[in-house]
């Protein structure tokens, strides 16, 4: 079986950060030096068809799953923290309940275990559109995406997946094409009864609809220790809008 790449650093309790979708590991690394040197071992993860990690057609949240317990025995790992972002977060929630024995504390980014609906939609229309001449530069590709997403953070997220795959002609590092086709798992629940009884914080963005105060109670079935907190003017992308406060909020979980 292949093993999840990783960037690895510092020394101490291993913990494990899992990006979003169409995001990478690198997108963690700031924040994952900041951990480094409160202690932990941090170990940036690109999950399957994301950053350097390989390519399948195989892809849900409970393949995610079987990846990280891999990667986790591959590595001697007997117990880890865990903390995910979006759809890592997915995979992180999903992976406590499954196996709880492997987790001593989960930090959940801004998702909740309930269905999420596809609305990723337009970016990847916008990504699947790209034409050759669009990846002869960033700028190239930049102006081309600009046409659909409007966004300028949104954009350079997306485009921090180009790479040079031969001399004058880029591409992502991302497997767009499975990606597309498992749209519809991105956004799926956690099963029905599943739960994980340790320690719990979910931190949300205060410009974020993605946990709403009608989810409270959702995620206390799944999570009865669950702490929800809130940065206040942060979207989504959480981590990146207000590094330091993520970090601090973090941290009352990591080292409580």
């Amino acid at each position: 079986m292949n093993i999840l790449h990783s960037r690895i650093l510092g020394s101490g309790p291993p913990l494990l950060i899992l990006h979003g979708f169409l995001g990478m590991s690198d997108n963690w690394k700031s924040l994952g030096m900041q951990f480094a040197d409160a202690g932990f071992q941090v170990h940036l993860i690109d999950q399957r068809n994301h950053g350097q990690s390989f390519w399948s057609d195989q892809f849900d949240y409970h393949t995610l799953v079987d990846d990280l317990l891999h990667y986790m025995n591959y590595h001697r790992m007997p117990t880890a923290l865990l903390l995910g972002h979006s759809m890592g977060g997915k995979t992180a929630m999903l992976f406590a309940c499954l196996h709880p024995d492997r987790v001593n504390r989960l930090l959940v980014a801004d998702i909740g275990p309930k269905y999420y609906p596809p609305h990723h939609q337009e970016i990847l229309g916008a990504l699947n559109a790209l034409e050759p001449a669009d990846l002869e530069s960033r700028n190239a590709a930049d102006k081309a995406l600009s046409l659909s997403i409007k966004d300028w953070g949104i954009r350079q997220f997306l485009l921090k997946n180009l790479y040079w795959k031969t001399p004058g002609s880029l591409g992502f590092r991302m497997n767009l094409e499975a990606l597309t086709r498992s749209v519809e798992q991105i956004g799926a629940p956690l099963p029905t009864g599943a739960t994980y009884t340790g320690p719990v914080l979910f931190i949300r963005g205060g410009r974020s609809k993605y946990i709403l105060d009608e989810d409270v109670n959702s995620i206390l079935t799944h999570f009865p220790q669950a702490v929800i907190q809130t940065i206040p003017e942060a979207r989504h992308w959480l981590h990146a809008e207000k590094p330091e406060n993520f970090f601090d909020v973090s941290m009352s979980l990591l080292k409580p």
